[in-house]
């Protein structure tokens, strides 16, 4: 049986780190992942010892890359789902700023997102 949001966008926020992972939920195997905790990446950041947007937007940044060489920023033709209100429930209303940092990282290196939150949440920034 093939699910129909075969990607899902899954974070792991911390007052340390940032995880930012796709998983296939046909297979439930990580297909791509992005961290602060990798030394590649810890390298290019000013965090000291806690994690702002900055550094969650370069993770969506290195993730989407990962992504492209994967042959998967377009979710295969179907996407790659995230439910952003369900991210900021999960990791507290004073993380959103680093979600939506995320979110944004991959969507500016044109990765095929599909936000599957309604459009008219409360917890979405506004950028006018």
């Amino acid at each position: 049986m093939t699910l129909l949001k075969r990607y899902v966008l899954r974070l792991f926020i911390s007052l340390k780190y940032i995880t930012a992972n796709v998983v296939d939920r046909n297979n439930g195997c990580i297909v791509a992942t992005s961290s602060t905790v990798e030394h590649s990446v810890k390298q290019s950041l000013e965090c000291g010892r806690t994690c702002n947007a900055k550094a969650a937007a370069i993770v969506g940044e290195v993730l989407a890359m990962r992504l492209k060489v994967e042959g998967l920023d377009q979710g295969q033709g179907n996407g790659i789902h995230v439910n952003v209100n369900k991210e900021v429930e999960k990791k507290g209303f004073k993380n959103r700023t680093k979600v939506w940092a995320i979110v944004n990282g991959l969507k500016s290196n044109a990765v095929k997102l599909i936000l599957d939150d309604n459009e008219n949440d409360s917890c979405r920034p506004n950028f006018h």
